[in-house]
């Protein structure tokens, strides 16, 4: 097999160690280095030093981004390839022997990368992933003061639907603050809710100790940092949205998709769809596509394959809300596969849906257009009108179409 890079490096990363094998035609040359940024320096300079044409590495956890930077400071071209995608033959396994394969992979151009964005985009999709889970640890710290208060036999999300609204943070504060007088702490909630005066204060007859309240004190203090910190976030990633306001509302468009949801599909994929051939290989980066599962010619049904997490979830996320709309295309393509799949399926379709037609949107620049809820009986009466069409010519007759308030095949022998 011919050689297709004459100077490249395989490694193997770990949290400590980097194993290296530089290749430079038939020889080969195998350091380990520290993870220490001296040591990375030092590694840079030997692969500068051998004029290395290519770096491969595993994508071992985030222990492959520090060198991946520095390489791509220094221009090397380099692939982060999928572990499982490079498993070498059965035997003795070494971290020096792993460089070794990958290293002779890279040389014969067997190697395919992972899909790695620009720095600005990782840098983005970074301080996004961690909006979310502030919003997802604010989200759990709520399901701990519930549990609080159900320990202490207070009822108030029996009776309100919303313990994070105004009026419950007020009440809270009273109870914390040690007020038992239930009558006082219902004044407190606001316009719709005071309907409900009576059943709310019988809700807050319970026994609060001591500790329920140091706890109920922490977490809600745990949650105003978290609201802080949220909206800091929230600053920035909106600076650094600017550039791409465009997109981002292009895909905001979607029905089902809000501009959350765009923000972390723009950061998670990105504006140049260059990157991905056609949107059914975005969807199969994305996970959510079927795995293959074909043997002796028949197809057996395959979980979804692996993707990023965050994308995956917020897709699901925007197909409920698009599945559930009134007089869509995304209503009818759910309805149509729940009652066929059941409704697992039928929101991962939507989500599928939505991802391909956000590639299409932003590789063509194109605006959302609705398909409408009857897209697929219109389609369904197309084929049967054109099946019966050939079938007729087939026969030896010759069909002419003609719209009127109904379609009429005439039909001349």
């Amino acid at each position: 097999m011919n050689a297709i890079y004459e100077r490249c490096c395989g490694m193997v990363i770990h949290k400590n160690t980097i194993a290296a094998c530089l290749i430079k035609g038939k020889k080969k040359e195998i350091r380990t280095f520290s993870t220490m940024t001296s040591s990375l320096l030092g590694l840079i300079d030997w692969l500068k030093s051998a004029d290395c044409e290519c770096v491969a590495m595993e994508a071992t956890r985030p222990y492959w981004k520090p060198i991946y930077n520095l390489l791509e400071m220094e221009e090397i071209s380099t692939l982060v390839v999928n572990v499982q995608h490079i498993k070498a033959v059965p035997g003795r396994k070494t971290d020096v022997k792993d460089s070794e394969w990958i290293a002779d992979l890279l040389r014969h151009g067997l190697l395919n990368g992972s899909f790695i964005p620009k720095r600005e985009q990782r840098e983005l999709k970074e301080l996004v992933r961690y909006r979310r889970s502030m919003v997802q640890e604010r989200a759990r710290e709520l399901n701990r003061i519930q549990k609080v208060l159900e320990g202490a036999n207070i009822k108030l999300a029996s009776v309100i639907s919303d313990i994070d609204g105004k009026s419950s943070r007020r009440m809270l504060d009273m109870l914390i603050s040690g007020c038992t007088d239930v009558q006082s702490i219902a004044d407190k909630v606001l316009r719709q809710m005071r309907k409900k005066i009576s059943q709310i204060e019988e809700a807050l007859r319970g026994f609060m100790g001591d500790h329920q309240k140091i706890m109920l004190r922490m977490m809600l203090k745990h949650i105003d940092i978290l609201e802080e910190q949220v909206l800091t976030l929230d600053r920035e990633i909106q600076a650094r949205m600017k550039p791409v306001y465009e997109q981002v509302s292009l895909i905001d468009s979607i029905p089902g998709v809000g501009e959350r949801s765009a923000q972390i599909i723009i950061a998670e994929i990105g504006t140049n769809m260059n990157q991905f051939p056609s949107a059914s290989h975005l969807a199969s980066w994305a996970g959510l596509c079927p795995g293959n599962n074909e043997s002796a010619g028949k197809r057996k049904s395959g979980k979804t394959r692996k993707g990023s997490d965050i994308l995956k979830a917020t897709l699901i996320e925007c197909a409920k809300v698009a599945g559930h709309l009134k007089n869509t295309y995304f209503s009818a393509q759910y309805k149509r596969i729940a009652a066929r799949r059941g409704t697992n399926r039928a929101t991962v379709a939507v989500a599928h849906t939505i991802l391909k037609i956000a590639y299409l949107m932003l590789k063509n620049n194109a605006s959302y257009k609705e398909l409408g809820p009857d897209f697929f009986e219109l389609r369904r009466k197309s084929e049967i009108v054109m099946k019966s069409v050939k079938r007729l010519e087939t026969l030896g007759y010759t069909v002419t179409i003609e719209q009127a308030l109904t379609p009429q095949l005439l039909v001349n022998n």
